[in-house]
């Protein structure tokens, strides 16, 4: 069976600003899925994408209006990272790239979690579970 992907989309003001936002986070960019309304960041080679989508491009997806994220949410993105030191990272690298930091990190002990929000004003909260931890669930 073919592995699964997923490709969050997400509207963005402007794409060049979007790119340089993130590539300071080391992300990359999918140039044959990349043009002028939109940009495949890859987050997990394979897997995890976000297509960054120029609005007015993004609009042809839906009939509903694109939430004014400086106002509400539409969604909470969240990203597992390797250890506490890479969530502390990214969260300072989005926020000398420009972005905001809206709350304190948070330690559960077993789990440590972090986030930012980026320029267009979407929330990416990052977390690190320690493996001890983690129960597999299978199904039965």
């Amino acid at each position: 069976m073919a592995t699964k992907q997923i490709f969050v989309n997400l509207p963005v003001k402007d794409l060049d600003k979007s790119k340089a936002f993130f590539a300071a986070l080391g992300y990359t960019f999918n140039a044959q899925f990349t043009d002028a309304n939109a940009a495949c960041m890859v987050i997990q080679e394979g897997s995890i994408h976000a297509m960054l989508l120029v609005e007015d491009f993004f609009k042809t997806f839906t009939s509903k209006s694109i939430a004014d994220t400086s106002k509400s949410t539409e969604v909470l993105l969240c990203l597992s990272c390797e250890s506490r030191a890479e969530v502390d990272e990214l969260v300072a690298k989005a926020k000398a790239a420009g972005g905001t930091i809206p709350g304190e990190p948070k330690d559960y002990g077993f789990m440590y979690g972090h986030g930012f929000q980026d320029i267009d004003g979407h929330l990416w909260e990052l977390m690190y579970m320690d493996p001890n931890a983690v129960v597999t669930h299978q199904n039965q």
